[in-house]
């Protein structure tokens, strides 16, 4: 029974709790705008309730506090986010919001409304609307902005979701809202997004690093009390005004150590960060950071390989901090953050923050990095899926710093080669680029850059861009520019080709109609005309083939013996298209022809999703498969749900690493346990010993999840035995 009075008493609480968090609105004339927006989300959202139940207003209030509170947004946005559902889904219109806001409003709620139709929960985002939501982000940063404001509310409320929605919009969250929340400096938000991602994709995992953290935090705490005591005295005897904090690693970063790195939970030195975050004035920022860092390393030795100076130069997206990593007296290695409290705001908010402190200097960092979008965007021939490649790359950067000969200062992601550099300069000098200096030295186009490196680049009229160069470049712009003067070769030579092509298929008597150009191209597997001239122009089709065909008065009639047609990926398609259609794997049916996925290798009990292939069939992988995330977001019309059956008793292969101290006799008992206690076949096992400590790869055929939890809990029985993992490979 819903209790409309008690929700009336929820709204006013919930607006009241808005205005206490809106920090920037401080005047009767932005309390009236907003409360008009409150009024009108109200009334415009009357009627509709969220899956969960709950009056659906509740969701534009939440991302407006989200906005405000842990953005850091003005009234403008405010306003934007309690009415950026309502052109979408009511009958308000954009006229409507003009007549009673303004012309902002309507621009922001515009870009809103746009990313909302191409990114709703029964759709999820291809790759083509990545371009229009990266669209609207050039033309008013807000609008993002509130648009991951959106986006966290949404996680924070997936559990009312179905398990493949959940999935699609974890996927479509790790893929591109918290690389986007990175670049943008909104690290709190970043970390919250990627860390639900996880829940959803990986929920063992993700509950499993939580308990451990848990468990682990009051030894951290007694630590970190310890450490900070006499830095903080120091600190009060110089008179400092300064707060400490210990910041704990998220959880989706410990996992994504876990996984690169190849360690335990128990193994990682770096769970938590001290973070000094001081006050004083701006002209005196860097000499107290500096101060500070003395202080720090009066009392503890530091890593000198571990010092990252952003205080002197920060990173592209604003981040100003000072790190060291220090040993503390326990024999740990302890990472100290030491910034001042505007630059904590600037981690903390990203580009929000700086509006507040209006620092020229930063915002033109960040209007470089938008009008990188903006070239990116401009260029016609890329298609979707290469802009989030070329795009994703320069997101998730580290940077470094490079100078020109005259001394000028260019910022490159990390990996960049000095052909990168070349195409940051200019288009041209990139396309003719034939050699370069670093530090005088002639090296070649490939090498990769330092922080710190000068770099001259030699330039010739005759050299133009080759296919080889696109494996020296990191940078999406210098991918970009490559491919597109690779293209326009390509062009000039198809252009030939077809005129040759003509030529040919007159000397075999074959008529130049659209019918036959049809059957050539399947013959040749070419994907169209164009290609087809290309390869011939560059002698690529194996044309003695022709023999194979039949053809009669300049038609083709076919091949000489047809094989039936594999099912083609339209066919599996229209297929697998009804909504609650689901792939049964492991039963006697031949419902689907499917294969499992050699780059995750599911076995029974893993949660799985079948992905259709354009020429393998139906490819079945882990829901935590390291495709998923890229195959969900981008080809989620080709997405099936999957489920196990539990009768049949297959054996499947997976792999489990082993790590553990050498002892006489060890690897004897862990042959002995598979083969004789749990009768468990083995493909392959392969031990290597270094200094007392061993590595192992075990290949075994199991059941299912169940019968490989039961036998890496015995391993992990076995003395000498400290950890026990599955692999994917």
């Amino acid at each position: 029974m819903i209790n409309l009075e008690e929700e009336n008493k929820e709204l006013g609480r919930r607006y009241r709790a808005l205005l206490r968090v809106s920090k920037t609105v401080d005047n009767k004339e932005d309390k009236a705008r907003i409360r008009k927006a409150f009024d009108v989300a109200i009334e415009a959202h009357k009627d509709m309730r969220r899956k969960s139940g709950e009056p659906y207003v509740y969701h534009p209030i939440e991302v407006a506090r989200i906005a405000a509170e842990e953005i850091g947004l003005g009234t403008t946005s405010i306003v934007c986010a309690l009415l950026h559902d309502t052109v979408e889904d009511t009958d308000i219109t954009l006229d409507d919001v003009e007549r009673l806001f303004g012309k902002k409003e309507r621009m922001i709620i515009d870009g809103l409304t746009k990313i909302s139709e191409v990114v709703d929960y029964s759709v999820s985002m291809q790759a083509e609307n990545f371009r229009k939501i990266l669209l609207t982000l050039s033309d008013d940063v807000r609008v993002i902005l509130i648009k991951l404001a959106d986006r966290l509310h949404n996680m924070r409320t997936l559990d009312s979701m179905r398990r493949d929605k959940q999935l699609k919009i974890a996927s479509e969250t790790i893929f591109l809202y918290a690389p986007l929340a990175h670049r943008l400096g909104l690290y709190a938000l970043k970390t919250e997004l990627e860390d639900l991602s996880l829940k959803y994709t990986d929920p063992e995992v993700y509950e499993e690093i939580t308990s451990k953290l848990q468990k682990s935090k009051a030894v951290r705490t007694r630590f970190v009390n310890q450490f900070t005591l006499p830095i903080k005295r120091e600190l009060e005897a110089q008179g400092l005004k300064f707060s400490v904090k210990a910041r704990t690693k998220s959880v989706y970063s410990i996992y994504n150590k876990i996984k690169t790195k190849h360690v335990s939970f128990e193994e990682i030195y770096d769970v938590f960060a001290i973070r000094i975050i001081l006050e004083t004035e701006p002209e005196r920022e860097k000499a107290v950071c500096w101060n500070t860092y003395s202080i720090v390393t009066d009392f503890y030795q530091p890593n000198p390989d571990r010092l990252r100076d952003w205080v002197s130069t920060p990173k592209g997206n604003g981040y100003e901090s000072l790190h060291t990593t220090v040993m503390s007296p326990g024999g740990k290695w302890v990472e100290v953050q030491i910034r001042t409290k505007r630059m904590d705001d600037i981690a903390e908010k990203g580009y929000a923050a700086h509006w507040k402190y209006k620092e020229g200097a930063q915002e033109s960092s960040f209007d470089a990095w938008i009008n990188k979008i903006r070239e990116l965007l401009e260029n016609p021939d890329l298609n979707a899926v290469d802009l989030i490649d070329d795009f994703k790359l320069n997101l998730f950067s580290e940077e470094i710093f490079v100078f020109t000969p005259n001394g000028e200062i260019r910022s490159l992601p990390k990996g960049a080669s000095a052909l990168d550099f070349a195409f940051e300069i200019h288009t041209e000098v990139g396309s003719h680029c034939m050699g370069a200096k670093v530090n005088h030295k002639l090296v070649p186009l490939s090498t990769e850059l330092t922080s710190g490196d000068q770099v001259e680049i030699i330039t010739s009229k005759k050299q133009k861009p080759n296919e080889s160069w696109l494996d020296y470049v990191t940078t999406g712009k210098a991918r970009t520019k490559i491919k597109s003067a690779l293209r326009e070769d390509k062009r000039v030579l198809a252009k030939e080709g077809k005129v040759s092509f003509e030529k040919w298929l007159r000397k075999h008597k074959i008529t130049n109609k659209e019918e036959n150009i049809k059957r050539l191209l399947s013959f040749f597997s070419q994907p169209s005309p164009f290609e087809l001239y290309y390869q011939f122009e560059i002698g690529k089709l194996k044309l003695n083939r022709i023999k194979e065909l039949q053809i009669e008065k300049g038609r083709i009639l076919g091949k000489a013996s047809d094989a039936k047609p594999k099912e083609d990926l339209k066919d599996l398609l229209s297929k697998t298209n009804t909504k609650e259609e689901m792939l049964v794997i492991g039963e006697s049916m031949d419902h689907f022809d499917y294969k499992l996925s050699p780059c995750c290798n599911p076995i029974p009990g893993d949660e799985v999703f079948g992905f259709i292939t354009i020429k393998d069939g139906i490819k079945i992988h882990k829901t935590n498969c390291p495709n998923a995330v890229q195959l969900m977001s981008n080809f989620a019309y080709r997405i099936v749900k999957a489920r196990w059956t539990s009768h049949q008793k297959i054996a499947f292969l997976a792999g489990l690493k082993i790590t553990g101290i050498d002892e006489v006799g060890l690897v004897n008992n862990v042959t002995k346990l598979i083969s004789n206690e749990l009768n468990v076949n083995m493909r392959s096992i392969s031990f290597e010993s270094n200094d007392g400590v061993f590595d192992g790869i075990i290949m075994v055929y199991v059941h299912d999840t169940k019968h490989l939890k039961e036998l890496k809990t015995k391993l992990r029985q076995i003395d000498g035995v400290i950890n026990v993992s599955r692999i994917d490979n």
